[in-house]
């Protein structure tokens, strides 16, 4: 079973967007660190200082979300609302197909 989630969402200011990247990097370090296998995950920051966050998540319901249970998304979380202008929006997503290179 896999998940597939696609969030947008604005951020108030350019300086609340920088403190978004910052703790959204830290979600990247810690995954870089322990390496889970069932998800991939992907943020793009926008032009318009807005993030796109793409996750695939393979793991079933009564197991824990490698992204959601590390601590820097904990920590990416706190504050969250005072970052953002407006409401998250967050949908499933079905893959349509993909190609994939090295990204940088």
């Amino acid at each position: 079973m896999q998940k597939r989630l696609v969030t947008r969402y604005a951020t108030q200011s350019a300086e609340a967007a920088d403190e978004n990247q910052r703790r959204v990097e830290a979600v990247f370090e810690e995954l870089s660190s322990t390496k889970p296998e069932t998800v991939s995950y992907l943020v793009l920051r926008l032009e318009d200082d807005s993030f796109l966050h793409v996750s695939f998540h393979d793991h079933r319901d009564d197991e824990v979300n490698p992204i959601a249970s590390t601590a820097a998304f904990a920590h990416f979380q706190e504050g969250h609302a005072d970052r953002r202008a407006g409401a998250v929006d967050q949908q499933k997503a079905t893959l349509v197909g993909a190609y994939i290179t090295t990204i940088d």
